[in-house]
């Protein structure tokens, strides 16, 4: 045992006592998970003049013990102890906080319970290293002034601007959904940009659920969920990309259920955005699911021309090829109507091409230029197609491709449908996973890797492949 923790030891056999029993009291009365996140982790420093003090590791865990449980200890341990009059939580610094941690000032001045908090609430902010550590980077090009407003999109940006702009929090949370390259992120980093330009003081958050994931698993690794949760939860504005990712990974929804209510107890900020509405998401867990429509969930549609005509039209005076002609940004808008991001995309080649080869932009040109994307945009193949011939040509039914069933005469023609999705489709293995009944990438991945053994040594499987393939380019 160190210095710290001999300084730290109460010398009274009795009063230690008191405090392994008021400890049992509270684990029976708020279960083992509350036990062990916030009051396992105090330690009992002593008795003075009436008030018990306990040691906390963190500012965090410290203000939130005094919040949700320290009226509730000064009350059990009074009944042991008639003399305790209050309960005081003081810093101590620990062992097992890691390096990255912000410092823990060991003679910091209790606090008690009765004391006022600062006007923020409870929850304490955490350094701006720490922020930059758990935030993603924020594109600088995705702002309110660069995103085209239509149709499809104008109630999304409205309620982004609002959120922004609001001194409030005006709908908790805001939940913005759509298809891929529709903008979601875009408003996301538009969101972030505004708040963090408009109050610098304001602790923004943006990152996607996957990293959200990645960061949890790494503090459950480490043993540092406890400075996971004060990054988290101290946040002001809470910004999640792609909330979808984390369907069916249980730990880290427990953990995120957990966090969303803690931010929006403290009246804090969170944005989501994801690919469907929460009541679409499958493998969410039904309270979660709840809990993200319960502010205002925005859906962004697809593209129309005229807003494709328009940002087309906005790129062109961005990036400074205002000349480029009027009939050539008419057919793109016409012919590229997939998303937002291969209508840029698809604008960039031209232009550089253009740039790089000295040529002059003309639909003659573009064709030219665009002859896969082209190709690829007239001969679109969804999931759902693919599940549909596949199902047809197997004689079996639809609903097989998302059953849970493994008899060969339904998991292989699963597996040919897999393979083909991520032959003609531009979906990412979780996306084709999710389609085919919630499947992890892992079993994509499987699927793809048998067929393409089995048509190197089953005929019949190659002509089935190969016959589909036609039957869904053609």
């Amino acid at each position: 045992m160190n210095a710290v923790e001999n300084q730290g030891k109460p010398r009274d056999p009795l009063l230690e006592a008191q405090w392994q029993r008021v400890r049992g009291r509270l684990r029976g009365e708020l279960g083992e998970s509350a036990y062990q996140n916030w009051l396992k982790p105090l330690t009992l420093k002593g008795l003075e003049g009436g008030e018990v003090r306990l040691g906390a590791p963190s500012r965090f865990l410290r203000d939130w013990v005094l919040s949700r449980y320290a009226d509730r200890i000064r009350a059990l341990w009074s009944a042991e102890n008639p003399k305790v009059l209050s309960v005081g939580l003081k810093l101590t610094p620990v062992q097992d906080i890691v390096s990255s941690a912000p410092p823990v000032v060991a003679d910091e001045p209790a606090l008690h319970t009765g004391e006022s908090h600062s006007p923020r609430g409870p929850l304490a902010r955490a350094s701006d290293e720490d922020e930059g550590a758990h935030s993603s980077p924020l594109n600088p090009r995705f702002r309110f002034g660069t995103f085209v407003i239509g149709k499809p999109n104008e109630f999304a940006y409205a309620a982004a601007r609002r959120v922004a702009e609001s001194n409030e929090v005006p709908f908790n949370p805001l939940y913005l959904y759509g298809g891929v390259g529709l903008g979601k992120t875009h408003l996301m980093h538009a969101i972030a940009w505004h708040i963090r330009e408009r109050d610098p003081s304001r602790r923004v958050l943006y990152l996607s659920a996957e990293r959200f994931m990645y960061q949890f698993v790494r503090a459950v690794r480490f043993k540092d969920t406890m400075l996971f949760k004060e990054q988290f939860r101290s946040a002001d504005v809470l910004m999640i990309d792609d909330v979808q990712f984390i369907c069916g990974k249980d730990s880290t929804q427990e953990e995120f259920f957990h966090t969303f209510n803690a931010l929006v107890d403290h009246n804090r900020q969170i944005v989501i955005s994801g690919d469907r509405s929460p009541s679409d998401l499958d493998q969410m867990e039904e309270r979660l699911r709840s809990r993200l429509g319960w502010g205002l969930v925005a859906d962004i549609h697809a593209t129309t021309y005229e807003l494709r005509l328009g940002i087309l039209q906005s790129k062109a005076e961005l990036t400074g090829t205002p000349n480029i002609p009027k009939e050539v940004i008419e057919f793109l808008a016409h012919r590229i109507n997939s998303n937002v991001r291969e209508l840029e995309m698809a604008f960039n080649r031209v232009t550089a091409h253009a740039t790089l080869v000295g040529r002059a932009i003309s639909i003659e040109m573009t064709q030219e230029v665009l002859r896969d994307v082209l190709r690829a945009s007239d001969r679109r193949v969804t999931i759902e197609e693919i599940q549909r011939r596949v199902a047809e040509h197997y004689n079996i039914k639809l609903s097989e491709m998302s059953s849970e069933r493994r008899a060969r005469a339904v998991a292989r023609p699963r597996q040919v449908a897999m393979y083909l999705s991520k032959q003609l489709t531009t979906r990412s293995l979780p996306e084709i996973g999710r389609k085919f009944g919630g499947r992890d990438h892992t079993t994509v991945m499987h699927a793809v890797r048998v067929i393409e053994e089995l048509r190197q040594t089953d005929s019949g499987i190659a002509e089935d492949v190969e016959l589909l393939r036609r039957l869904l380019e053609g």
